[in-house]
């Protein structure tokens, strides 16, 4: 019998970034998968007013998630109908014997959910994992169980219960997009995205894989005046910068004090990558042609005020990645490597059109490998045994003598 794997989450999307790479995994391993979301995620944004409206977003994220479980290979899928944003109100033991109900009739292996933390708080990821945990461990039988579920539905417990977990990553998307944006040799993939489409989409997914720890950038929209420099010539580089709105002169300085416009840059353009990519100072101003908004990702903290120019005494913010592992593995106690499972992934979130509108292949595999290639989870059951002994203690005593 092939292996099962349950995984319960609160909304569509859930999925992708729980354990999406995990369940392409399995798939390939031949395991069943049964994905269940609580709720229908109506309660969500609506990124592209195109594609709904508040009245038909649940219908259409429920659709979403049946496309996005396809790309991942899950052979089966339940959206459930409760209240986006309601599950804290709700009577905790109706979500218990809902899930005790869906364990008994799939009877899985092993069960993925949200851990205490909810991922970033939420309070629907909170319940619902609260819920399922509480399920796996009654759903093999207990004596306080309501009867009803007792009777004439099978008694099965999984085997293992695991809750994602999201470790905090050091990895800075900016360093990273730096080093592809000057290495790039002229191919562009997100050239196929009109450039404010593009940049809508890395607002959006950097947002996200910030939010879920995949890296540590820290990531502001700011507005720049016509005539701002927003850049200076040798000043150091820490900043990385995507053009939203706007046009941007670039400017060289010359020795003599002179001004060269090198070129004039406006939405879908990136600037800053090459001082980030080769570690040196910044090559030429960047001014606000007329008024600008840029992404802006950065490798420290905001600080309140700070010289400006290549002679400054900089006051800058703590670096966002000093003194930390590439990985704080934190409460994780396995790491999946699902780097093979990237692009599934990618086109399983890709199919969440109305909260992410990104193409699978906006950036190159090998980065998102970098930032997306590793899913962390918590083993909860089998629980571990509390031990007696530090080590294991194998002494014969007739062989070191006895004792008189």
């Amino acid at each position: 019998m092939n292996p099962r794997l349950l995984c319960v989450f609160a909304h569509p999307d859930d999925e992708v970034f729980c354990s999406g790479g995990t369940i392409a995994k399995y798939v390939s391993m031949d395991a069943e998968v049964l994905v269940i979301s609580a709720t229908k995620g109506d309660a969500g944004q609506i990124r592209d007013a195109n594609i709904a409206t508040r009245r038909t977003l649940g219908k259409v994220r429920e659709s979403e998630l049946f496309a996005s479980c396809k790309q991942l290979g899950a052979q089966s899928v339940q959206c459930l109908d409760y209240g986006d944003g309601t599950l804290k109100d709700l009577d905790i033991n109706i979500l218990v014997e809902h899930v005790v109900k869906i364990i008994r009739e799939f009877r899985p292996d092993m069960v993925i959910t949200f851990g205490p933390d909810g991922a970033y708080g939420h309070p629907d990821h909170i319940v619902i994992g609260e819920a399922t945990t509480i399920a796996c461990t009654l759903s093999g039988g207990a004596q306080n169980f309501p009867q009803q579920l007792n009777d004439g539905i099978t008694q099965h417990a999984p085997a293992h219960l695991y809750h994602s977990y999201f470790p905090r990553n050091s990895v800075l998307m900016l360093s990273k997009l730096s080093e592809w944006l000057v290495n790039r040799q002229g191919h562009d993939p997100y050239r196929k995205m009109e450039p404010d489409e593009f940049a809508r989409a890395l607002l959006l997914f950097a947002e996200e894989t910030t939010l879920l720890h995949y890296v540590n950038d820290r990531i502001d929209v700011s507005w720049y005046p016509s005539g701002f420099y927003i850049i200076e010539q040798g000043e150091t580089a820490k900043d990385l910068y995507l053009i939203l709105s706007g046009e941007a002169h670039v400017i060289r300085e010359q020795s003599d004090g002179t001004l060269e416009i090198i070129n004039k840059i406006g939405p879908g353009a990136f600037f800053g990558e090459q001082g980030l990519a080769h570690h040196q100072p910044r090559n030429a101003h960047v001014v606000a042609g007329d008024n600008v908004t840029c992404l802006v990702m950065s490798m420290s903290e905001a600080i309140a005020f700070g010289g400006r120019g290549s002679n400054a005494v900089l006051v800058a913010g703590a670096d966002r990645n000093a003194d930390m592992p590439i990985v704080d593995t934190g409460l994780a106690t396995h790491c999946i490597d699902v780097s093979d499972f990237v692009a599934q992934k990618m086109a399983a979130m890709a199919a969440h059109r109305s909260q992410y509108p990104i193409t699978a292949d906006m950036f190159p595999l090998d980065l998102l490998k970098e930032l997306m290639g590793r899913e962390y989870f918590v083993r909860v059951l089998p629980r571990p045994q509390l031990e007696d002994t530090l080590f294991p203690l194998r002494i014969n005593l007739r062989e070191i003598g006895e004792i008189s």
